[in-house]
């Protein structure tokens, strides 16, 4: 259901406010209705001039968890006592200080903690070390506290799992939240917090963005830490970053965060002043290729193109110049060097996992589908992983080849609004095949940015007949995240959407 309520500025973004039960502002106070006012810029300058307290900010955002946890599921650790320590023992200073923060329960570690990845094979592990981007959110000043749900390993665009249940979306309950970020996005979308971490492997950060109405940038791969264990995922595939209710967080979270790490074989172009300078330059007349179909040939739901074509029409009016166009790659090709890549990665750091622990891998410790992977792992041989990189690179350099003529590729981010909860399900009733299908076809245009590590965005511009969000997919040259923010501010102003939020209340 779609409310627009009145907006407050805060900061310099206007961010809406976002009806709450009676219970929730109780608990929460006049504290917690800054969380529905400020983005996380906005959120630090409060702290800065001692309007506001890190540990209020933080017990609202508790608060806030607590009270909308049971009907979305979003949480998948509660780290509320670590963050009150951290803020006891004092934090540094930097852009977001104060601010409350979630990590995706995927791939990002906190020495003492566990990290889980949405999988009973990982339940209750401590980790053994702090990631590198843990750290530079540290820095920052963000206050962890607490880690958001995830499928099993972030191998499905819908954030249902054994180990945690089903994360439901807060503009419908009934409807996936996307997925494999989806806790953060519903966590975002349910007013807990402005930001939260977020994945993407294969559009994990762009399809809960656009599910839950929220901005989401996949960075170029290099741009943002993967270590200290690892500096890549995926043979490259995954990308670290965010997703926002404001672009300008998303911008000032990648200049708290980008840079090479140590150890890294490969790190994104540097750039130009800071990603938050970009939202106040304009972009300039930009060409703009228009990609209707993807290139897998799956069906478009009528309501993302009737979305697609308004959002064309907006590009035009703000003076780009839009024509339909696609670069010509190997969709079956590059799916079967993508499965490839993820299946062997998988099976690889499973069977290492399962020996340290000292099990074996069966169904009562993995899902059938992370079975099926590493089945699949198992049986490739490193000629076959060879010949997958050298597909991506080949895509990589197509596409970059197509984009001397085009600044951009804008597109649906998924093929349809977001499906009903179960359509894309883990039961062990549907088989591998089937479900490799369900959700290639409905996110057939996310997964391009990742083979290529090219950035990509995407924007909440579209609304469905019956109140569902419809993102809009902006994809850019490698290492021009620049270039795509630039768009994003330019966009944000001419047609915001603050103001539209769901009702949770």
């Amino acid at each position: 259901m779609l409310t627009t309520r009145r907006s407050v500025l805060a900061g310099g973004t206007a961010i809406a406010a976002l009806g709450l039960p009676k219970t929730t502002r109780a608990a929460s106070g006049k504290v917690g209705e800054v969380l529905d006012t400020h983005d996380a810029l906005g959120l630090a300058r409060l702290v800065r001039k001692r309007k506001i307290s890190p540990s209020e900010l933080l017990e609202a955002a508790i608060a806030r968890a607590e009270a909308m946890n049971p009907r979305f599921n979003f949480m998948a650790q509660k780290h509320y006592d670590y963050a009150r320590a951290e803020i006891a023992r004092g934090l540094p200073d930097g852009p977001f200080t104060g601010v409350p923060w979630l990590l995706k329960d995927l791939g990002t570690f906190v020495k003492g903690l566990p990290t889980e990845g949405g999988s009973r094979i990982n339940k209750g592990v401590a980790a053994q070390f702090t990631s590198e981007l843990v750290e530079r959110y540290r820095r920052a000043g963000l206050v962890v506290f607490g880690k958001t749900t995830t499928p099993e390993f972030g191998l499905t665009g819908t954030t249902e799992s054994t180990l945690k249940g089903a994360t439901r979306n807060p503009w419908n309950p009934e409807r996936v939240a996307g997925g494999s970020s989806g806790g953060a996005a519903a966590a975002v979308a349910a007013g807990v917090i402005p930001a939260a971490h977020a994945t993407d492997g294969g559009g994990s950060i762009r399809i809960p963005a656009s599910c839950c109405g929220l901005f989401g940038m996949k960075p170029s791969r290099g741009r943002t830490p993967m270590g200290p264990n690892r500096t890549e995922g995926w043979a490259g595939l995954s990308a670290h970053h965010v997703i926002t209710r404001s672009v300008r967080d998303s911008a000032a979270l990648l200049d708290a965060t980008h840079g090479v790490e140590p150890g890294s074989r490969y790190a994104a172009p540097t750039p130009d002043g800071t990603f938050l300078a970009q939202l106040e330059r304009k972009p300039g007349r930009l060409r703009i290729a228009l990609m209707r179909k993807p290139l897998s040939g799956a069906p478009v739901d009528p309501e993302c193109l009737a979305a697609l074509d308004q959002a064309a029409r907006l590009c035009e009016s703000l003076g780009h110049h839009v024509e339909e166009a696609a670069p010509k790659l190997d969709a079956g090709a590059m799916g079967q060097a993508s499965f490839v890549l993820i299946a062997s990665s998988l099976a690889a750091d499973l069977t290492d996992q399962a020996s340290r622990l000292g099990i074996e891998l069966g169904p009562d410790v993995l899902e059938p589908i992370t079975l099926a992977f590493v089945g699949y792992g198992k049986t490739t041989s490193g000629s076959d992983f060879a010949r997958a990189n050298n597909t991506m690179q080949a895509a990589a350099v197509t596409v970059a080849q197509f984009m001397a003529d085009y600044d951009v590729i804008l597109s649906p981010t998924l093929a349809a609004p977001p499906l009903m909860l179960g359509q894309i399900n883990l039961s062990p009733d549907v088989a591998f095949p089937e479900w490799g299908q369900r959700a290639a076809m409905f996110s057939p245009f996310t997964q391009v940015a990742n083979f290529t590590g090219q950035p990509s965005m995407s924007v909440p511009l579209g609304m469905s007949g019956d109140g569902l969000p419809i993102g809009m997919q902006f994809t850019g040259r490698y290492g021009e995240e620049a270039l795509l923010y630039r768009l994003a501010g330019q966009l944000e102003r001419a047609a915001p959407w603050a103001s539209r939020r769901p009702v949770t209340g």
